[in-house]
């Protein structure tokens, strides 16, 4: 079956409408998540600006409302969905659509078929200070904005299914952690090269995420390699609840999504809520040192340039 819209959507339960029928929004279902309206976990004051017009502020996240299904599409296929901080921004504003009561399940998907997310957009960094300690906070409150982006998708009450298709790097391996459930083609990829690329750190609630999803010793190998793990990898290791060919995806999501409306809604947000408290204490361990070091170093600034330069990094340990 053909994709539906520009990231393939998913035919929805029960004929295009999912069971429970909640009201589509309007514009047939799909409209751009409005930025700067998000009342929980929104990106705090002081974080870098995104930068105005231009490839690094042109991708965007639209959210279609069908019934009972809220699915939220990373649009930005030109750069393979890599995350502007706008993107961010409309991906918490999204989260609140998600939550509304008459929703049973939420979609996560990035468009084109070609990539889920590349992670951030790495021209953003260019706009950090170059002088460290101003660097280091430009930093901190980055990660501080995407850490709340990615509490929210946590907090949903609504099970979220992520849809992989092709590389989930960075903040989208990140995204893609957040799941619970994810659905991968067989070109899927899943890994934060961050050792070998950038030269920055992943804060305390995304290894922790790594390490429940995949295994502390698994993540470490992963990101002290900064090698990927392939879609049979994560299926065998857990963190890809099924593998499924390109032409299979939309009768498979159809049918995890119409078993995911047909369940006491209330019993999986309570499952949900519980997973994530009994999981927060290691969310909760302060790295702020470890980022501010990672940021505001010359490393950090030499991988930013050579990743732009494609060349390889000369990394001097300061």
């Amino acid at each position: 079956m053909a994709p539906e819209g520009a990231g393939g959507g998913a035919r929805y339960p029960a004929g295009g409408e999912p069971p429970t029928g909640g009201a589509p929004s309007p514009a047939g279902g799909e409209r751009p998540a409005g930025g700067g309206q998000v009342r929980a976990g929104a990106p705090g004051a002081g974080a870098p600006r995104d930068p105005a017009g231009g490839a690094r502020a042109s991708g965007s996240v639209k959210v279609t409302h069908r019934g009972a299904v809220v699915e939220i599409l990373l649009d930005h296929p030109q750069r393979r969905n890599a995350l502007t901080f706008r993107m961010y921004e409309q991906l918490a504003a999204a989260c609140e659509i998600a939550d509304g009561p008459e929703v049973r399940a939420v979609v996560l998907r990035g468009a084109g078929g070609a990539a889920f997310a590349a992670g951030t957009d790495i021209r953003h960094f260019t706009e950090f200070p170059t002088e460290p300690e101003a660097a280091a906070e430009a930093g901190l409150a980055y990660e501080r904005r995407v850490g709340a982006v990615l509490a929210r998708l946590l907090a949903l009450r609504a099970p979220l299914v992520g849809v992989v298709e092709g590389p989930a790097m960075g903040g989208g391996l990140a995204l893609a952690a957040a799941c619970d459930l994810l659905l991968a083609t067989p070109d899927a990829t899943f890994g934060a090269p961050v050792a070998r690329t950038l030269g920055n750190c992943l804060p305390a609630p995304v290894v922790a995420r790594l390490a429940d999803r995949l295994g502390t010793a698994r993540t470490m190998a992963l990101l002290l390699t900064a090698q990927r793990l392939d879609a049979r990898e994560a299926l065998t290791a857990g963190f890809v609840h099924r593998l499924v060919a390109p032409e299979e995806l939309p009768a498979a999501l159809d049918e995890l999504l119409q078993r995911l409306c047909s369940q006491a809604p209330l019993t999986l947000a309570a499952l949900k809520e519980t997973e994530r408290r009994f999981s927060s204490a290691a969310a909760r361990v302060d790295t702020d040192d470890l980022l501010r070091r990672c940021y505001g170093s010359r490393d950090f600034r030499e991988g930013v340039a050579a990743f732009l330069d494609h060349r390889t990094p000369r990394w001097e340990g300061r």
